[in-house]
């Protein structure tokens, strides 16, 4: 499966994006998958994970009550609703697979695509 994330750009603090993350060559129903980001110097970390029918969906700390995962299987594609942006959230944000163990670990992903920028200004 390939993937591809969009919809970064250049927000203001407190302001809002949504990203997506669209599927080709396999369908995303039969998997859970997840955000992750990486700022510039730093490793990359787990933002958010859901589950394949989607019922249930787990949150780093750091973006809890702020940012929503969703997923259309319809449309292959994964979403990632960020809200009251902050300046820390600045990062190239990546989607992935997950192909089981421990949900919030980089190694648990599998079919990285490219990342999207997104730079939050203060």
């Amino acid at each position: 499966v390939q993937l591809q994330a969009s919809g970064g750009g250049l927000v203001q603090v407190g302001g809002s994006l949504r990203l997506s993350c669209a599927a080709s060559g396999r369908t995303l129903s039969g998997y859970d998958m997840g955000w992750f980001r990486q700022a510039p110097g730093k490793e990359r970390e787990f933002v958010a994970h859901i589950e394949q029918s989607g019922g249930s969906t787990h949150y780093a700390a750091s973006v809890k009550d702020r940012f929503i995962i969703s997923r259309n299987d319809a449309k292959n594609t994964v979403y990632l609703q960020m809200n009251s942006l902050k300046a820390e959230d600045t990062a190239v944000y990546y989607c992935a697979a997950f192909l089981g163990d421990v949900i919030a670990a980089r190694q648990s992903y599998d079919y990285w695509g490219q990342g999207t920028q997104v730079t939050v200004s203060s």
